[in-house]
């Protein structure tokens, strides 16, 4: 059985979703908008892809 360790990329996931919790939640006017910010958090690679892509096609 093959044991693989990929902590390098664990925790660049970890310090970018701390930093995109600050970011969106700072921005959040209510608590819904701060549990919003929070779920989107969560998914920041694919807010990080789509916005380089759309810089990329101007």
């Amino acid at each position: 059985m093959k044991n693989f360790n990929h902590g390098g990329s664990n925790a660049v996931y970890g310090l970018g979703f701390i930093g995109a919790a600050i970011y969106f939640i700072g921005k959040a006017a209510t608590f819904w908008l701060a549990v919003l910010g929070f779920l989107k958090a969560l998914v920041w690679p694919a807010y990080l892809i789509y916005y380089a892509l759309n810089f990329l096609a101007k």
